[in-house]
Parts: structure tokens; C-alpha cells; sequence
């Protein structure tokens, strides 16, 4: 009965505490036509403290989603384009030689933000990946002998184009895994096309987005998103859905084993825990359920499964792997 109660409590904080979400939502849909779904994985990764990774063709408003987000949260913002001629002193900054105090300085780079985009992040070689590792695990950057502090909230939107390979490199599979949830940009429906060629032939003007979230409500719900309930079947489920991408013939899938090369790490579990628990909250509720957990998973999921060569022969691709676990895996 005294959980009940408590959770009740909690219920009414998180209804009173989320009222914010759709004054957000109803703020990005008057720049952003369309791509619900993806506003919601954006939200989802800023209440649940992680990181995303857009992935889509050019001209779908990845660009715009992020800087609109930045702007309704009362962000700072910097995007950066990824290039093949990168440096890590063009991400994190580097140290300047002062003549008149005979010292070093040190000058920060565009790193130092709330909300990061990072355009097009396979374009850049490994030494910028390492240095931009650093910043989404530590929350911190090293300048010459000096660790620096990354400002909160702060979080990475990486943005990669599917269709062009080249010029690019691949991600290292251990920042693949540093991305709370990878998020497949599509089309829009032929409606919301007609909106956005409307739209864009009315104003060649854009003007900026006044803020409607204060990053005091963020810090605030990230509390309440803590604080929500997972029953341990709940867990157990996670914990079975992952179990079931790394052994799959022990979850009565013999036909999947040698068809993933490996499966989700341990960040995966965590993640999928975490993320459920922020989707829970865009619903108000103060406990997660496995639908929840259903919701999230092809995003939580999909860059951290690789498929065999025997799959790319047949053209499986991961997102057939989690179907057929989420179909497979009892749900409690």
C-alpha cells in the first residue's frame, strides 16, 4: 500500500512536472512539419541524459530538427561539420602562446555547448572520433595538460547520410555504443511534403525560435525520470531481449546464430532501462512497462547488433534480428 502511495505522489509530480513536453512539441511542430517520432527520441535522449545518432538521406531537416530543439530548450548551440581534413583542435580547441604574458592559453572550441550537432560525423578520421569520445563519456575535454568541464545539460546529435560512402569512415564500434539510441530519419507523407514546399516558398526568412523550456524544468524532470518505477519482470525482459542478440540459440532462435557476428553490449541493458523510463514519462505515467520498452528498442538496438556475412549475403540487415527477438522473447 506504501508503494502505491508513493507512487501515486510520484504520478502527480510527473503530470505536473511533463506539462512542459507539449508546450515543447507544440513549439518544434511550428518549424518542423512532421517527424514526430523522432522529436520524441530527441526529448527521450535529453531527459535520459544520452546521446543520439540521426541517420538519413540529405534534405530531411535533421539539421533543423537539432537546431529548432536547441532553441525551444533555451540551449546553447554549435554545430559542427565533420570533414576529412579535421583536427581534434578544430572540435575541443587547443592552446594559444600569449607574447605579451609569455604563456600558454587555452582557447576552447565548439565543443563547449548544451546541444552539439554533429553534421555528417563519419566524415572524420579516428583522431577527431577519440577526442569527441572522450566528450560524450567523460563529459569532459583534455586541452595540453588541463581537463576541463563540459557544461549541463550536454549532449552530442550526430547526423550520417547512409547513401555516400565516399570520404567517409566508419564509426569505431566502441562510439557506436556511446549513442543512447540510433534513429532512422524517412520521407515525409506526401501531405506534409505539400506543407513543407508551401511553407518553404511563403518565407525564404527564418526566424529564430524564442525559447519555451527552461533548462531549470530539464534538471527537474531528470530527477522525476529517475525516480520511476520498473518492476524487476520489467527488467528481467530487458536484460532477456539483449541475452537473446549476444546467444540467440539459447533463446530457442537457432536460425539467428549465425546470422549476428555479435550482439548488444551491457550499455544496451542500460539504456534500454533508461530510455523506457523517459518514454514513460512523455506518457505521464510513473512506472515503465514492456511496452515501453517495445517502443524504444530498435532504436536502443540497431547499431549495437552486427550482422554476419552470411546475413549481408541474404540482406538481413539488425532490424530483422530485433523483430524476430521481440516476437520470440516472452513479455511478462
Amino acid at each position: 500500500m506504501k508503494q502505491e502511495t508513493e507512487l501515486e505522489a510520484l504520478g502527480r509530480e510527473i503530470v505536473q512536472e511533463s506539462a512542459f513536453l507539449d508546450t515543447a512539441r507544440e513549439a518544434l511542430s511550428s518549424r518542423i512539419i512532421g517527424q514526430k517520432g523522432v522529436v520524441d527520441r530527441v526529448l527521450i535522449a535529453l531527459l535520459a541524459n544520452g546521446h543520439l545518432l540521426l541517420e538519413g538521406v540529405p534534405g530531411l531537416a535533421k539539421t533543423l530538427i537539432v537546431r529548432t530543439f536547441a532553441s525551444a530548450m533555451d540551449l546553447s548551440f554549435r554545430r559542427i561539420q565533420f570533414t576529412p581534413d579535421m583536427l581534434p583542435a578544430d572540435l575541443i580547441g587547443t592552446m594559444i602562446y600569449n607574447p605579451k604574458e609569455m604563456e600558454f592559453h587555452p582557447r576552447k572550441g565548439p565543443v563547449f555547448a548544451n546541444v552539439i550537432l554533429a553534421d555528417e560525423i563519419n566524415r572524420s578520421p579516428a583522431k577527431v572520433q577519440s577526442a569527441l569520445l572522450e566528450a560524450m563519456q567523460e563529459k569532459q575535454v583534455t586541452i595540453g595538460e588541463a581537463t576541463y568541464p563540459l557544461s549541463e545539460p550536454f549532449m552530442v546529435l550526430a547526423t550520417q547520410n547512409p547513401v555516400e560512402h565516399e570520404g567517409t569512415y566508419m564509426l569505431p564500434e566502441a562510439q557506436l555504443d556511446r549513442f543512447m539510441m540510433k534513429v532512422m530519419v524517412e520521407y515525409p507523407s506526401y501531405d506534409e511534403e505539400i506543407e513543407i514546399m508551401q511553407r518553404a516558398s511563403a518565407s525564404s526568412v527564418e526566424e529564430e525560435l524564442p525559447p519555451v523550456v527552461r533548462p531549470e524544468q530539464i534538471f527537474r524532470s531528470r530527477k522525476l525520470v529517475d525516480r520511476i518505477y520498473v518492476d524487476q519482470r520489467v527488467q528481467r525482459y530487458i536484460v532477456d531481449l539483449v541475452m537473446a542478440t549476444r546467444y540467440p540459440d539459447r533463446c530457442g532462435l537457432e536460425t539467428l546464430a549465425p546470422m549476428i557476428e555479435y550482439g548488444a553490449s551491457p550499455r544496451a541493458s542500460i539504456f534500454l532501462l533508461l530510455a523506457s523510463k523517459a518514454h514513460a514519462f512523455l506518457q505521464s505515467r510513473p512506472y515503465a512497462t514492456p511496452e515501453d520498452v517495445k517502443s524504444i528498442a530498435y532504436d536502443v538496438l540497431r547499431h549495437r547488433i552486427r550482422p554476419s556475412y552470411e546475413a549481408e549475403a541474404e540482406n538481413l540487415k539488425a532490424e530483422d534480428f530485433i523483430r524476430n527477438i521481440l516476437e520470440h522473447v516472452q513479455v511478462p
